[in-house]
C-alpha cells in the first residue's frame, strides 16, 4: 500500500536541453543556472497570481554576483553583469507569475557557471524539476508523479523537501565572453526582444522555467521505463498516434519506440488541442511536378526560414535548378555564383546544399543571381528542421528538406539542360493541415528518429508555425508570450493541472 505522500528526486538527465541551431553545424546546446541568497519576484493580474522566488546559488563575485561593469541595454538598467542577469530573471519570473495561479511561492534555484562549450558550439543551459511527488493531498490522479511546483500548487501547501527549490536551473557563464565559448553568440540581456545576433536570455528563461513547472517527461524516453513503475501526469496526454493509445496504456518498449518515431507522438490534452487552430498556421509545402519529375513528383514536408517572405498561396513556382560549385558535385552558394550557375538559377528555384556558410548567405547569393526561391538540402541524416537567420534584404522564399529528400530531388535533375530541368517546384501552403499537427489536428511532440537526450518528447515539434517557445531550438522569431494566440506553452501546463 502506498504511503499518503511519496516523493522522488528527479532522475539524472531530467533537465531539458534547449538548443540553438547553428547554420552550418549540427547545432548549439543551450542551458540555465542560478546563485547565494533569494530574490522574491511576485506578479499578479485579475486572472492569475503566483510568486516566484529566485534562489541565487552563485558564490561571491561570479554569476549573479559578477561585478563586471556593463552598459544598460534594451530596458535592462543593471550596471553590472550580475545585476543585468538578475533583472532578466525577474522579467521572466514576472511574465510567468502573471500567468500562473498558485498560493505556494515557486522557488527556482539558479546559477551561472562554466558549462561545456567550444568556439563553434556550447551548452547554454538546462533546467527541470528537482523532485516529483505522488499521492499528496488533493492529487488529481492517484499513483501519478507530479513535479514539485505543480504538486505544491495542487496540494495548497509546499510539499517540497524543506530547503529544496522546486526547480533547478543552470546557465553558461562563459557564453560569448571567451574565444573558446561561442564568441559573438552570448546572451542578450535586454528586455525588448531586440537580440540581433545574440541569444535572448528572457526567452530562454521562459522556456526553461516551463520545463521546471512540468513541461517535461519523467518517464525514461530512451527505454520507456517509468520511475518505480508509475506514470507521470505527462504520460496521460502523450498519444502514440499510430496505435491511438496514450503512454499510460503502452508497454515500455512501445513508449521507447514512439519516442523515436517521427511525427508519431501527439499531445492529446484538451486545452492545447482547443487552442491549436488559433495559434498554428497552415503547413508549408514543397510540391514537385513536371515532365521530368518522375519518382520525385509529390509533396514534401519542409522547414521554414526565419528570413525572407513566408510561404503563401498562390505559391512561388518555377523550375528547380541545382547550384553546382564544388568539386564533389554539391552546391554551397557561399560566394557569388559563376556565370554557369547564375544562368541556371535565373528565374528558377535554386537547389543548394547545407554547409560552410549560414542560410542567409546562401539565400542572398542565389537571390543576387536571379533565383525566385531557394530549397536547401540537408547535409546529414535527420528530420525536417527550420533555418535561422535574419536579413531584411532577402525577398525570395526559402525552405529546407531532409538529406534523403534532397537526394531524391537531385536524382530527378540529372538530365537537365543548362537553363531548364523539366522539374517544377512550387513553394506554398497546404491549407488542409496546420503546421506541426497530426491528421486529427493535435500538435506533435519532438520525436527525432535518432534519440536526443533532454530534447526528445519534452518539446513541441520543430514543424510548428509560427515557431513555439517550447521547441528544442531557439528561433529568431520567438516572442516573450506563453499564451494563445501566439503560443501553446501555458495551455499545456493547464492540461497537466496548472
Amino acid at each position: 500500500m502506498k504511503p499518503a505522500d511519496r516523493s522522488c528526486t528527479a532522475p539524472a538527465g531530467a533537465p531539458s536541453r534547449l538548443q540553438r541551431l547553428a547554420n552550418t553545424a549540427a547545432g548549439v546546446g543551450v542551458a540555465l543556472a542560478l546563485a547565494c541568497g533569494a530574490l522574491a519576484v511576485g506578479a499578479s493580474s485579475a486572472h492569475a497570481a503566483a510568486t516566484i522566488v529566485i534562489v541565487n546559488l552563485n558564490e561571491p563575485g561570479v554569476g549573479f554576483n559578477d561585478a563586471t561593469p556593463v552598459t544598460p541595454v534594451g530596458g535592462n538598467t543593471g550596471t553590472t553583469l550580475g545585476q543585468q542577469r538578475l533583472i532578466a530573471f525577474q522579467r521572466a519570473a514576472d511574465l510567468w507569475g502573471a500567468t500562473l495561479t498558485s498560493s505556494v511561492p515557486i522557488r527556482i534555484g539558479a546559477s551561472f557557471e562554466p558549462l561545456s562549450c567550444t568556439a563553434s558550439s556550447a551548452v547554454l543551459g538546462s533546467a527541470g524539476a528537482t523532485e516529483i511527488f505522488s499521492d499528496f493531498p488533493n492529487a488529481p490522479r492517484a499513483s501519478t508523479w507530479y513535479p514539485s511546483a505543480l504538486g505544491s500548487k495542487l496540494a495548497g501547501t509546499d510539499i517540497a523537501t524543506p530547503g529544496q527549490p522546486h526547480i533547478r536551473a543552470r546557465f553558461n557563464s562563459r557564453l560569448g565572453l571567451f574565444p573558446d565559448c561561442l564568441p559573438g553568440g552570448g546572451f542578450y540581456l535586454g528586455l525588448d526582444r531586440n537580440a540581433g545576433d545574440g541569444i535572448d536570455l528572457v526567452t530562454v528563461l521562459l522556456h526553461e522555467f516551463a520545463h521546471g513547472l512540468g513541461f517535461q517527461s519523467f518517464t525514461d524516453e530512451e527505454t520507456g521505463e517509468q520511475i518505480e513503475n508509475q506514470p507521470s501526469i505527462w504520460d496521460y496526454y502523450l498519444l502514440d498516434n499510430r496505435l491511438n493509445r496514450t503512454w499510460v496504456e503502452l508497454t515500455a518498449a512501445q513508449r521507447a519506440a514512439s519516442a523515436v518515431t517521427w511525427r508519431g507522438l501527439s499531445w492529446n490534452g484538451p486545452v492545447v488541442t482547443r487552442n491549436v487552430p488559433q495559434v498554428l498556421d497552415p503547413s508549408s509545402n514543397l510540391a514537385v511536378s513536371g515532365s521530368a519529375a518522375g519518382n520525385a513528383a509529390g509533396d514534401y514536408q519542409v522547414g521554414d526560414a526565419s528570413f525572407g517572405p513566408p510561404l503563401s498561396n498562390p505559391p512561388v513556382r518555377g523550375q528547380l535548378m541545382p547550384v553546382v560549385d564544388q568539386a564533389n558535385g554539391t552546391g554551397l552558394a557561399c560566394t557569388p555564383l559563376n556565370a554557369t550557375n547564375a544562368l541556371a538559377v535565373r528565374g528558377n528555384v535554386a537547389l543548394v546544399d547545407r554547409g560552410t556558410c549560414d542560410f542567409v548567405t546562401k539565400a542572398a547569393t542565389v537571390q543576387a543571381a536571379g533565383a525566385i526561391g531557394m530549397v536547401v538540402a540537408d547535409n546529414q541524416p535527420g528530420d525536417v528542421a527550420g533555418m535561422s537567420g535574419s536579413d531584411p534584404s532577402i525577398a525570395i522564399p526559402s525552405v529546407r528538406v531532409t538529406q534523403a529528400d534532397g537526394a531524391t530531388l537531385k536524382a530527378a535533375l540529372q538530365r537537365r539542360s543548362r537553363t531548364a530541368s523539366g522539374v517544377v517546384a512550387s513553394l506554398g501552403l497546404n491549407t488542409t493541415r496546420l503546421a506541426g499537427t497530426d491528421a486529427r489536428g493535435r500538435i506533435l511532440l519532438y520525436t527525432p528518429s535518432i534519440y536526443s537526450p533532454g530534447s526528445s518528447v519534452s518539446h513541441y515539434t520543430t514543424e510548428a508555425k509560427p515557431n513555439q517557445l517550447m521547441e528544442p531550438f531557439i528561433n529568431d522569431d520567438l516572442t516573450h508570450e506563453v499564451t494563445p494566440p501566439r503560443d501553446l506553452t501555458y495551455p499545456l501546463l493547464q492540461d497537466i493541472g496548472w
